[in-house]
């Protein structure tokens, strides 16, 4: 509970040492003029991008453990052992023994690794099996719902940590992974979050030429992911609904946190990461045309509003038969930028484009690393050199930004920062056991009140 407390008190510390600065330069225009202030401006240093290797360096042999044996976990493993050499993937857990076995066979056959026997563990608690079980470093990579008690039990036992997004699905999940940033921070341990575009090239060189003023001031962006429907799994006979939720998951509030936070927090990151402040309300909307099952949305339009009285919009859909787009736009006094790497002035004209090379350029300093590779040789990186590298607490305010306006669409009213980071939502069942759920069957979110007839 008081650890809760102080996470709290960490994000609106944040919150109002934003609001101290704005304060500070609005009295200092009486003091220096509007010349002063321009001449400050100039001063500020330039952005540099940080070096990213192609290969993490030689060191001694780490064992990682992969904790959620799906897809994406899966995928993490092969993305932790291409990170560079001396890496092995030592343990496995999941819930579910046949994810286990897929994986397995995966490993085996595109890396030739092999899992022992008395390394797999299937349960509830394979989480804490495959930390006790020896191993340097986690891959945290179960629907999100479990993210935050696996944290906390890896930073306990001081191992290094890839976390895939998001961190949480509620604002009490998320305020506990921030204790357990902090104390990874104390510890020294390495945190890496699966938010790929923070830690691939193109996306970093456009951002470094929008904050060294290619687009003037940022006055706003506009944010969309519109794709095709979700996958879905039938309930199958003898399923508990536990079972049924579990491998079901993405269609599933508690479980994904919705795909607004599930997959759209990959956009609303790189919102985050060139806004540089969380917003201070959210007015959201959405609904339900499409989706089969679950208790989800399946399209959202949100709007936030920040402190100085800028907006930015953030759309996405997940239906299928529609025109598709996923981009964000971050809009400048002087232009505008699409993230992925171009640059446009206000007549349209594109005046910087990312230098993408040719497959057979012998200068490869341009190429995009693969950027799922790119955050394990990150991790690895600060775990061999002792240069910390904990990248979680962006992840956390990502996390809570598609909360916001998860909550807001929801309940068809704004919904505040302040409520959010005071929250005591929590979802889903304190008891994990396979059997009944309650919320079975699916209840969706109806907002509003029925209008009256005659």
């Amino acid at each position: 509970m008081e650890n809760d407390k102080q996470s709290k008190a960490n994000i609106q510390k944040g919150t109002g040492r934003r609001k101290f600065i704005a304060s500070a330069a609005m009295a200092t225009i009486g003091t220096i003029g509007a010349a002063g202030i321009i001449s400050s401006c100039s001063r500020k240093p330039k952005e540099k991008l940080p070096v990213l290797l192609n290969e993490a360096p030689d060191g001694r042999v780490l064992k990682a453990g992969l904790i959620g044996c799906g897809g994406r976990g899966t995928g993490a493993a092969v993305n932790f052992l291409d990170a560079g050499p001396n890496l092995e993937i030592t343990a496995l857990g999941d819930i579910f023994q046949d994810k286990i076995d897929n994986c397995r066979a995966q490993l085996k056959k595109q890396k030739n690794v092999e899992i022992a026997d008395d390394k797999c563990f299937v349960g509830f608690d394979c989480y804490q099996k495959v930390i006790d079980s020896g191993v340097d470093l986690v891959l945290l990579c179960t629907p999100p719902h479990f993210r935050p008690a696996h944290i906390e039990a890896a930073v306990n036992a001081d191992k290094h940590i890839f976390l895939e997004k998001p961190c949480a699905v509620d604002p009490v999940g998320a305020r506990s992974v921030l204790v357990s940033v902090e104390k990874a921070k104390q510890k020294g341990l390495c945190m890496v979050s699966g938010t790929i575009y923070r830690v691939s090239k193109d996306y970093m060189e456009t951002r470094r030429r929008v904050m060294n003023g290619a687009i003037g001031d940022i006055v706003s962006a506009h944010v969309i992911r519109n794709g095709g429907s979700l996958w879905v799994r039938s309930r199958q006979p003898g399923w508990t609904d536990m079972e049924y939720m579990l491998r079901n998951w993405g269609n599933f509030c508690w479980l994904s946190g919705d795909h607004i936070v599930e997959q759209f927090i990959h956009q609303i990151d790189v919102m985050n990461w060139y806004m540089g402040e969380n917003p201070v309300r959210a007015i959201g909307w959405g609904g339900r045309q499409r989706r089969v099952t679950g208790d989800q949305y399946d399209f959202f339009s949100i709007e936030y509003v920040y402190e100085n009285g800028m907006h930015t919009h953030c759309a996405a859909r997940q239906i299928s038969g529609c025109s598709n787009l996923t981009r964000v736009h971050i809009a400048g006094t002087e232009g505008y930028a699409d993230a992925t790497g171009a640059i446009y002035n206000w007549k349209g004209e594109e005046i910087w484009k990312y230098p993408r090379p040719e497959k057979d350029d012998p200068d490869q300093t341009w190429a995009v690393k693969d950027p799922f590779v790119q955050e394990h040789i990150n991790l690895v990186t600060g775990i061999r050199t002792g240069n910390v590298v904990n990248d979680a607490e962006a992840q956390v305010m990502s996390t809570l930004v598609a909360v916001m306006g998860r909550m807001s669409a929801y309940t068809g009213r704004d919904v505040t920062w302040e409520e959010v980071i005071n929250s005591d939502m929590r979802l889903g069942p304190t008891v994990y056991e396979f059997g009944p759920v309650e919320g079975i069957p699916e209840t969706i979110p109806v907002i509003g009140i029925e209008a009256k007839v005659g």
